[in-house]
């Protein structure tokens, strides 16, 4: 197993193999019998289904490998009865074709569907006649979705090819005829548009790999073979981006009608990315018309390309009911009716919130506004140490979790210590994210119990830190903020305000000298950290640091 570099960023053993052990791992992983392959590799690479009755018609499609899981991972119950494989990216033989024909094609006759380019018209067209040749019954829809290229005579079929196969495996399933099986497919294919836009070229394995895209670059319209797109575009926001495709597409579609849209990952943009390109989507103009949706997920790809298509099909009754038919290949994404994201009311705390009401202390305030205002301006510093020993977001974290604070300052009940403690711990509980918001939510929380059952502020805090270590598991020396905060409030409760500031900022120093972290994220990192002052215990020292210098000033 070859490692990923910068000039080939491929997992294979052999690039003259790489299709054929790719389709065996599909055979063997795909959890039943239903699926086979014809004994012809490596020349023949057809994935068929074992359990076909050619009774029926007989559906078939395929072309160059790289597009996974298109197009073996279709062959199944309601869509492909074979799928034929060329290399990668390389339209399959005329053998290989003719191959399939014979091997699922009876009485009832084939159906090829073929991707509008050269090369699968040829070798599908000629494995076609030669199959009629031989007395097979055989019909073929071509697909040609693409917009991207206004005024071409043979627009290239994309990721909306994947409407036919399951309109047209539907059908078959049924027990259509021949005739009505190619027509409707026909049909479908007049009516479906797509378009793409990526990131980023693909790399194909076993060839260094030149990216043509600069780096604030995306391109609109390019293929799924990783040939060049239409133009070149600046790259923005998600949702800039969708917009643009959007108004591509709206102008090509009946705004009267009903369309179904299928959202494609052309190979490597992540699942999150996805998902918010698919809101982007149906939060723009072209959802008016959208009443079923397919995916976000990858459906067709071009191997690694970083970027994702829209394809969209015209519905009417019979288009519908066979889009939304269950089917047995699992690669396959169900339609589904596009709905609101549904809302549900949050549960209020139980017991009396009155001590939570609005209320006034200028020193409580001016406190709390010293020190997220201090936090706020180390946010930069604070990311650069944690990228050190972490993931270089600590200080963001911490200034999203001050200016939550900051936000509900006014509704604070700062008369009330206890209450202004509580009210801190929920506001960073919900703002700041990660283990960090969790373990001050507990911290603050803790401390406002304490506070209410008597306990001075010092010793609230102190109770507030049992609780915070009890839970997070962090001592001191274990490279964390408390090295910092322990010390800082044992010398408050023993000695007040500028001790307290002193023992914080020789806690925090003292991580530096620390090689390993033994608590936190930090203790993953496996490089050595002696020299680099742990961020969070950094923030614990300027806390204290920011109260001593107002109270000196007082």
């Amino acid at each position: 197993m070859r490692i990923r570099d910068e000039l080939d960023e491929a997992l294979f053993n052999r690039r003259e193999t790489i299709v054929t052990e790719a389709l065996d791992g599909l055979l063997r992983t795909i959890g039943s019998g239903d699926l086979a392959r014809l004994d012809g590799y490596p020349e023949i690479k057809v994935v068929l289904r074992a359990d076909w009755d050619k009774a029926k018609v007989a559906v078939v499609s395929g072309g160059g490998a790289g597009h996974e899981p298109s197009h073996a991972g279709f062959v199944g119950k309601g869509m492909l009865t074979a799928a034929v494989s060329g290399e990668i990216f390389a339209s399959p033989s005329v053998e290989a074709v003719l191959a399939a024909i014979r091997a699922v094609t009876g009485p009832a006759g084939c159906l090829l569907i073929v991707k509008n380019y050269t090369g699968d018209r040829l070798n599908f067209g000629l494995a076609a006649e030669k199959a009629r040749a031989e007395g097979f019954r055989v019909e073929m829809a071509i697909v040609a979705d693409d917009i991207a290229l206004p005024g071409i005579n043979q627009p290239r079929g994309v990721a909306g090819t994947l409407f036919v196969h399951k309109i047209a495996g539907h059908l078959s399933e049924t027990g259509q005829d021949l005739a009505a099986v190619a027509t409707a497919a026909r049909a479908a294919a007049k009516d479906i548009i797509s378009l793409g836009m990526s990131l980023s070229s693909c790399s194909i394995p076993g060839q260094p790999h030149e990216e043509r895209f600069g780096e604030n670059d995306g391109e609109l319209g390019l293929g799924i073979h990783g040939e060049p797109g239409v133009e070149r575009i600046a790259v923005q926001s998600a949702d800039r981006l969708v917009a643009i495709m959007a108004e591509r597409l709206a102008v090509r579609l009946d705004p009267n009608a009903s369309h179904a849209l299928l959202i494609n990952n052309l190979g490597s943009v992540p699942p999150l990315e996805m998902s918010l390109v698919a809101n982007a989507v149906l939060a723009s103009p072209l959802a008016k018309t959208v009443k079923l949706a397919i995916g976000p997920g990858p459906l067709m790809t071009a191997l690694n390309m970083n970027g994702f298509s829209l394809s969209l099909i015209k519905l009417d009754a019979a288009r519908e009911a066979a889009l939304l038919a269950p089917v047995g290949p699992h690669a396959w994404m169900p339609a589904k009716t596009v709905v609101a994201p549904a809302i549900v009311p949050m549960a209020k705390a139980a017991g009396n919130s009155a001590a939570q009401r609005a209320s006034q202390d200028s020193g409580t305030r001016r406190l709390i506004v010293t020190v997220c205002e201090r936090l706020i301006a180390l946010e930069e510093t604070l990311n650069g140490l944690d990228a050190k020993a972490g993931d270089g977001d600590t200080g963001s974290t911490v200034a999203t979790g001050a200016r939550s604070v900051l936000e509900r300052l006014d509704a604070l009940p700062l008369a009330d210590p206890a209450a202004t403690l509580a009210a801190i711990g929920d506001s960073l509980g919900v703002a700041m994210g990660g283990s960090s918001g969790v373990l001050l939510s507990i911290f603050f929380t803790a401390a406002a119990q304490a506070s209410n059952g008597g306990a001075t502020l010092s010793k609230a805090l102190l109770a507030g830190l049992d609780r915070m270590t009890f839970y997070g598991g962090a001592k001191v020396g274990d490279r964390t903020m408390v090295d910092a905060l322990e010390p800082a409030l044992k010398a408050l409760d023993a000695k007040g305000l500028d001790a307290a500031a002193t023992a914080a900022r020789h806690g925090a120093e003292a991580t530096a000298a620390m090689e390993k972290a033994k608590a936190g994220r930090s203790a993953y990192v496996g490089t050595k950290l002696q020299g680099v002052v742990d961020p969070g215990a950094h923030a614990v020292a300027e806390v204290f640091a920011a109260a001593a210098a107002l109270h000196a000033a007082a």
